[in-house]
């Protein structure tokens, strides 16, 4: 360090300066990013050099004033860390080309100098590590002799000018991005009334005008600071009603990125005004510490994860899967049932959808019997299982493995609830026991009745045709499939996968509908009133406002199981897909066809092998469903521990509530807890006509 502070002081040139500095920081720099203590104790070493031999340190703090002095300043604090105007996928591209190709670097600015200081692109780790105060030590030892004297003179210094022009700059972009028609379409009061957006604009020129007034007359008063702190609270309030509307009616990538490109400009704005403010109150550089090591530290961040495409994804995504899941929480909440009139609907509803799907597992069988072309074949089972569960959901039946995709979501909200109290807990775990035995009354509900009707069928086929509906070979490989010794484990997991993903189609189907009006501009077509009446045209209109999303998810699943075995053909993987109503059904084929005069060993092995695909399907979907619900609340629970004992407990001293509901539940507990409300959307869905 005495070493390189010597060679500093004889270094006039920028280039060499800068050389020094990339030194510095990579003495400093640990040799791993996550052990922060070896850069602090670093730091510390040359904080308290610096401050034992203040000689040596005068080079140091010469060159750090001149990279405030020489170089361009607006565009780091307008552009880095802050989305461009340029769109989503324009910025995408742009970050992708970069990684591959990056810019060129101009250290006349800033900003591309702060990203040759901190070249490496985990620097922002231990740089935020470090503690501000260790940060704020250094600098004010550095800035010892400037420190503690006031800041004066008749004009501005440059670090302060180039800070209020990008305030400035800022400002007009703040106003700019309020203009978006995507702003207006989800709060049309901004037309109504005078945008915040545009009127903070007006309040900034006046207060920059009086800062610097008062820099050369410390007496003036800066009478418009307060009216445009005032603009910024309101122009934060405008955000964040936006936010929630946009929850509420949809969203879009657009209007996701629009709004976060205008929090971010926001929070710069407030970042820089609070350092101006603490100048304002002081006039010295060391109260400003504090302030400007938080904005160092988000800059360097910044500037190291600049073409990072994760950060990018996570931060725009957010809002979006926030409102997919939202609405998939709401009908999670009909999925957990409360009183003995939602469970046995749910098991009636189960019953349903276990009897189509028994017909759906024998078409899939007479499919195979024709020398279709793989194409036509592949078309013909994704119909088979899209219509079907189409008509599984219009008819009002209910299919098991969908529950996880809805109800993760419900509990996810429950979580963001209890805000980390641990008295919320017990209400939570109830949730999580209503939810486990609404999923039991489900799977008992599809399994039983698909297990049944696929045996009555296949004895009906066999008194009428003389021939049973599956041979023995065939027999044999379906019972095969559904055994646990076989890649059925795997199999289930990938329907698992393909599960989640359905619920993730029917989440964006239904934000679709909220976002374009499609229940709106159907209900007012007039070749649609003129052919079936207004009356009608409106309850059309109304089922696709609540069922556009279960009916798309339901389809595309059908197209994601079947096309889960097309995928694996054409890439020579071995690749399918176990779903258990659908193995239940072909077991019911299977023993039929060896006249229910199996061994015991292979029926538990049949039976064991079902039940094992179903746990995987649910735990899969609902794995992934939870964890994507959290993400898009920006939850984390540390308290997963606490609340698996309560539900054990809960096990161990009453385990028939996790099988069936208890005779008579408090009126109180069914008014207020999650899933009280009858049970609608998907299990039982308005008449069309």
């Amino acid at each position: 360090m005495e070493a390189l502070l010597a060679r500093l002081a004889t270094q006039e040139s920028a280039a060499d300066q800068l050389g020094s500095w990339v030194t510095l920081i990579d003495a400093i720099r640990p040799s791993r990013p996550d052990r922060a203590d070896e850069a602090a104790r670093a730091l510390t070493g040359l904080t308290r050099l610096i401050s034992d031999h203040p000689e040596q340190g005068a080079p140091l703090r010469t060159a750090l004033i001149a990279l405030f002095t020489e170089r361009k300043q607006v565009s780091l604090y307008v552009s880095s860390g802050l989305l461009p105007s340029t769109g989503f996928f324009t910025e995408m591209a742009r970050r992708v080309s970069h990684r591959l190709l990056p810019d060129v670097v101009d250290t006349g600015y800033l900003k591309d100098l702060l990203a040759v200081i901190f070249h490496r692109r985990d620097d922002e780790i231990w740089v935020d590590a470090v503690a501000s105060e260790v940060w704020v030590e250094f600098f004010r030892a550095v800035l010892a002799s400037r420190g503690a004297e006031e800041l004066g003179g008749a004009t501005l210094p440059v670090a302060l000018v180039e800070m209020l022009e990008a305030l400035r700059v800022l400002s007009y972009h703040v106003s700019a991005i309020g203009l978006e028609p995507e702003l207006v379409r989800v709060d049309p009061q901004l037309e109504a009334v005078e945008s915040p957006f545009l009127a903070q604009n007006a309040e900034l020129v006046a207060y920059l005008h009086d800062f610097r007034t008062w820099w050369q007359t410390p007496e003036t008063p800066l009478e418009n600071e307060a009216h445009f702190i005032v603009m910024l609270d309101q122009c934060n309030e405008v955000l964040q009603r936006l936010r929630r509307r946009a929850t509420r009616l949809g969203t879009s990538l657009t209007l996701t990125f629009t709004l976060e490109r205008l929090r971010q400009h926001l929070q710069r704005i407030n970042a820089l005004l609070s350092i101006l403010r603490v100048v304002h109150e002081t006039r010295r550089v060391e109260p400003l510490l504090p302030a400007a090591v938080t904005l160092f530290k988000r800059l360097v961040r910044a500037e190291c994860r600049k073409n990072y495409l994760s950060d990018y994804w996570s931060t725009n995504v957010e809002l979006l899967s926030l409102r997919m899941t939202e609405s998939a929480s709401k009908t999670g909440e009909h999925y957990i049932t409360t009183t003995r009139n939602e469970y046995l609907a749910m098991l009636g509803s189960a019953a349903v959808g276990g009897f189509v799907i028994a017909f759906m597992a024998a078409f899939k069988i007479m499919l195979s019997w024709h020398d279709f072309a793989p194409l036509t074949e592949l078309l013909g089972y994704c119909l088979n299982y899209g219509l079907g569960f189409v008509f599984i959901h219009i008819v009002g039946g209910t299919v098991a493995t969908k529950q996880p995709a809805m109800t993760a979501n419900a509990i996810a909200a429950s979580i963001e609830e209890t805000k980390g109290k641990t008295r919320n807990l017990d209400n939570l775990a109830e949730v999580i026991v209503r939810m486990l035995r609404s999923q039991f009354a489900a799977i008992i509900g599809n399994l039983c009745v698909a297990v049944s009707i696929a045996t009555l069928f296949a004895i009906a086929f066999f008194n009428l045709s003389g021939e049973h509906f599956v041979d023995m070979t065939k027999a044999d490989h379906l019972l095969d499939d559904a055994s646990p010794l076989s890649g059925a484990p795997f199999f289930a997991a990938v329907a698992g996968v393909c599960l989640f993903l359905a619920g993730l189609i029917a989440a964006y189907y239904d934000n679709l509908a909220a976002y374009n009006n499609i229940p709106q501009r159907l209900a007012q077509l007039r070749w649609a009133r003129k052919l079936f009446g207004l009356a009608r045209t409106q309850r059309i209109a109304a089922y696709i406002e609540n069922n556009l999303g279960a009916l798309a998810g339901n389809f595309f699943f059908g197209f994601l199981l079947g096309g889960a075995t097309a995928i694996g053909v054409l890439f020579g993987l071995p690749l399918d897909i176990r779903h258990i109503a659908f193995s239940s059904a072909y077991i019911g084929f299977a023993f039929t066809a060896h006249g229910f005069s199996l061994p015991a060993s292979t029926i538990i092995l049949a039976l064991s092998g079902v039940l094992l695909i179903g746990a995987i399907n649910l735990l899969v979907s609902y794995t992934l469903a939870l964890y994507v619900a959290m993400r898009s609340r920006s939850i984390s629970f540390s308290q997963g521990g606490s609340l698996a004992l309560l539900v054990l407990r809960h096990l161990l001293k009453r385990p028939q509530d996790f099988f069936f509901p208890p005779p008579a539940p408090a009126p109180e507990q069914t008014a207020t807890e999650p899933g009280a409300s009858a049970r609608q959307s998907d299990d039982n869905p308005p008449t069309i006509l």
